[in-house]
Formats: structure tokens, C-alpha cells, sequence
């Protein structure tokens, strides 16, 4: 039985309700969770945006405002993990390319399971928006459970 699963989260309703999913799966097999969120990497402003006069944020300030919104999405996370009595973490980074910093993270902390939600997009969509729970599975080792 998995001890230490991973349950990335883009605080969607899909993603939420996977947290609960996996929650009840960690409490029933007594594992320690990881709650994890990717925000996306600071962009320099454009040479454009900075001829136009716009207001810019430093890499400071973005650096503040994706922990804050991190922090958002985790807590959520968070409740239903107290409110279920398991033992969690959360964790997040900045990254464009969140299926690999989900596999990151997962290694970084020990993690045996990745639990996470798949919209269950095909055709023309699943090409246009991408699938990080397709990526997940396609580039990792760790198994991985998805929930539709």
C-alpha cells in the first residue's frame, strides 16, 4: 500500500474534487499526503509593455503574488486534509511546465503515489489545452492514479 501520495491541485472544481478522492484514499490506506500546486514562471515584461508605459511587477513582487495564490489553492487542500485527519505537507514551485514539477516534487519529498485528477479531454481539446495528468503518466515511474 502507497504511504506518501501526491495529489497536485490547480484549485479547479475537477482538481478539488479529486483532492477529496484522494484525501479518503489516504485516510483509508493511512498514508501521508503532499498537497502540491504549479504557478506559472515570472515573464520579464516585453520591450513592448515597457514602451507603452505599463505597470510592471518586479520578479519580487510576482514572486509574492504566485506564494499568495499558491497558498490559496494549498489551503483548500489543507482543510479537507485536517478535516479527515491525515498527516499532509504542502509544497509548491513556479514552473510553465507543472507535469514536471508534479514529478519533481514527488521525488523531492519521497512521494510512492501521485494521485490526480484528469479532465478527460480527447480529440481536438485534449490537443489544444494539453493534458498534464497525460504528461504525468508518460514521463514517470511513480504510479499514478487517476481520478475522472
Amino acid at each position: 500500500m502507497y504511504q506518501h501520495i501526491l495529489i497536485p491541485t490547480d484549485g479547479s472544481e475537477i482538481a478539488e474534487k479529486a483532492v477529496e478522492a484522494g484525501t479518503n484514499y489516504a485516510r483509508e490506506a493511512g498514508a501521508k499526503v503532499l498537497f502540491f500546486t504549479a504557478v506559472p514562471e515570472y515573464q520579464p515584461p516585453s520591450e513592448a509593455d515597457m514602451m507603452a508605459h505599463k505597470r510592471v511587477k518586479s520578479i519580487f513582487e510576482y514572486e509574492t503574488d504566485a506564494a499568495n495564490a499558491a497558498r490559496a489553492i494549498l489551503d483548500k487542500a489543507a482543510a479537507a486534509a485536517k478535516d479527515a485527519n491525515i498527516s499532509f505537507e504542502i509544497d509548491f514551485a513556479m514552473s510553465d511546465q507543472p507535469y514536471q514539477a508534479i514529478i519533481d516534487a514527488a521525488k523531492r519529498h519521497g512521494c510512492d503515489a501521485i494521485f490526480m485528477a484528469s479532465h478527460g479531454r480527447s480529440g481536438i481539446p485534449a490537443w489544444w489545452y494539453g493534458s498534464q495528468t497525460r504528461e504525468v503518466l508518460t514521463h514517470t515511474d511513480i504510479p499514478t492514479l487517476v481520478y475522472r
